[in-house]
């Protein structure tokens, strides 16, 4: 059979230095990575690294993998789609032609001989013969018997017995059916009409169209389709694996950042590119190694101010104690001398310990607060009078302003608020007894206490100020100590819901202010504040009161 044509076509200030081993340049793979990040054609050659575990795969994974699949469905939904949509509106007009034309026979064709002699004239003008084939079977035959590409009495292919033929003589419906042609191979679709006289089937009318146009047009649909998809898949990857180095390149450079700081190389710096997550995870890192290097600076210089400051007591202790058990010294005066040296030094390094002890607590969170009423002016006008006595010895006056109003008890515990009234009173004669003065002073500033304590000496240098409270610092201050004393201080007084202000005073000196609330801290208060002023107010309420003659706070 000759092949026919269808119907239709269709992404904090700085503070001590650097540790001296630490490295202030990336090193040159980090250069490289500071330059940006760069690729070139063979980045998207697949290497073994995009199927390992990590970011790659699964971002490989969830991206191309998303988009292969949609592409997948949307080509077998094409193909189903276009073939039902071309198949059944071919079929439809082919039913209503077949039927059109079997209802004319069965009203003029009431022989055999008037049947083939109308359906030979009905082929002759059949006019669709370039489109479709017209064939009438004989059904007792099982053969066609007429058809419009032959001519009368000849068959075109030895057995005509197909689905639609079948399907029509057992329900003398129309039958259809789409399959390969036996004698050709070509796919064909065929429609099938009875022709029936007296309740029997005495003949079929056939057309059949050739598949070839309207499969070719569906599957160049459905390759149109695929490489629009393939497309798509393609610029998904290529994205993909950009994102991927834009993404992975830095988190590489600053993993291996963060393993060199892990084995030693603090104050490493990473160079930020761009102002998004990567770039704050790299500000984040790069203060992590300022801030260690800094801390492993500040701990190696208490480590060996800590050895000397327990040196230099030990050796007093342990000269003097060898020279008394010697029996050199028969003075009673020196003797007493000695004895006394060796007391003092015990007390000093008896309250190192404490502060060692404390620090160690704060730390590891064993740091606890025993909380009572207390009578705080009473508390702090005894550590005035103790050292008082001792500063006495040392040459320097003691001045303390009393308050005469009295205050209620406040909730505190008055063996670490003790503790903080000495360190403060032993650091201003430390630092500031130069000046021969200090002056004390507590009063009450709206729903605060407050209690100051003022020395004469050199003061602090601004830009040290903001750091004179944390752990190991000790600025360019030569005096003795470890750098935790006050930073024990601040978390005593923070802990009860105050704040330990220090600043220079006006006219020279250092100025610190204790600032306790009258009423016990609320733990839903942010930590450092009184739990009544704020601290601006409170200076400003103190200068005002200085400057109207009130004399309580110096």
């Amino acid at each position: 059979m000759p092949k026919r044509r269808n119907e239709q076509k269709q992404a904090p200030p700085k503070g001590p230095g650097k540790r001296e081993r630490s490295e202030k340049k990336p090193p040159p793979d980090e250069k490289e990575r500071a330059k940006g990040v760069k690729w070139s054609l063979k980045d998207l050659i697949p290497s073994p690294s995009l199927f390992q575990k990590g970011i790659r795969r699964r971002w490989l994974i969830n991206s191309v993998g998303v988009v292969l699949s949609f592409v997948v469905m949307a080509i077998i939904a094409a193909s189903v789609g276009l073939s039902n949509y071309y198949y059944s509106s071919m079929r439809t007009g082919m039913e209503a032609r077949v039927k059109e034309a079997c209802d004319f026979f069965s009203s003029y064709a009431s022989t055999e001989d008037e049947y083939l002699e109308m359906a030979n004239y009905y082929i002759s003008g059949f006019d669709d013969r370039d489109r479709l084939e017209l064939q009438f079977v004989d059904t007792e035959e099982q053969r066609v018997i007429l058809s419009s590409l032959s001519s009368y009495g000849l068959s075109t292919q030895a057995s005509a017995m197909t689905e639609d033929v079948t399907q029509a003589v057992d329900t003398q419906e129309i039958g259809y059916w789409v399959g390969r042609d036996a004698s050709t191979g070509e796919r064909i679709m065929a429609v099938s009409a009875p022709h029936v006289k007296s309740g029997k089937v005495k003949g079929v009318m056939r057309l059949v169209t050739s598949l070839s146009v309207v499969d070719g047009q569906i599957v160049g649909i459905v390759v149109a389709v695929m490489l629009v998809g393939l497309l798509m898949v393609l610029v998904t990857y290529v994205i993909s694996i950009y994102f991927i180095k834009s993404i992975v390149d830095p988190i590489a450079g600053i993993t291996e950042t963060a393993n060199r700081i892990a084995t030693g190389s603090y104050g490493v710096q990473i160079e930020k590119q761009n102002d998004d997550e990567i770039g704050e995870l790299t500000d984040a890192i790069n203060d992590m190694s300022m801030q260690i290097s800094q801390n492993e600076k500040m701990r190696s210089e208490f480590i060996s101010s800590v050895s000397h400051e327990l040196r230099t007591p030990l050796t007093a202790i342990n000269g003097w104690g060898e020279t008394l058990l010697s029996g050199e010294i028969t003075d009673q005066g020196e003797y007493r001398k000695g004895l006394g040296i060796i007391v003092s030094e015990g007390k000093r390094l008896a309250q190192m310990v404490e502060e060692l002890l404390d620090f160690s607590r704060m730390e590891d969170g064993r740091f606890t607060l025993n909380m009572e009423p207390i009578d705080i002016k009473a508390e702090f006008e005894d550590a005035v009078f103790t050292y008082g006595q001792i500063f006495q010895k040392q040459g320097i006056t003691l001045h303390h302003n009393d308050c005469e109003e009295e205050f209620d008890p406040i909730p505190g515990d008055p063996q670490r608020l003790r503790q903080v009234f000495c360190n403060l009173l032993d650091n201003a004669a430390k630092h500031g007894g130069s000046g021969g003065v200090i002056q004390t002073a507590i009063a009450r500033v709206e729903d605060t206490i407050c209690i100051s304590i003022r020395d004469y000496g050199q003061g602090i240098p601004e830009e040290e100020l903001p750091f004179v409270k944390k752990k190991f610092y000790k600025g360019s201050s030569k005096a003795r100590g470890n750098g935790i004393g006050l930073a024990v201080c601040d978390e005593i007084v923070t802990r009860h819901g105050g704040v330990l202000d220090i600043s220079n005073a006006p006219g020279g000196g250092c100025l610190v202010r204790v600032l306790l609330p009258i009423s016990a801290p609320s733990p839903s208060k942010p930590t450092g504040t009184t739990g009544a002023l704020p601290l601006e107010e409170i200076r400003a309420e103190m200068a005002q009161q200085q400057q109207s003659g009130d004399r309580n706070i110096p």
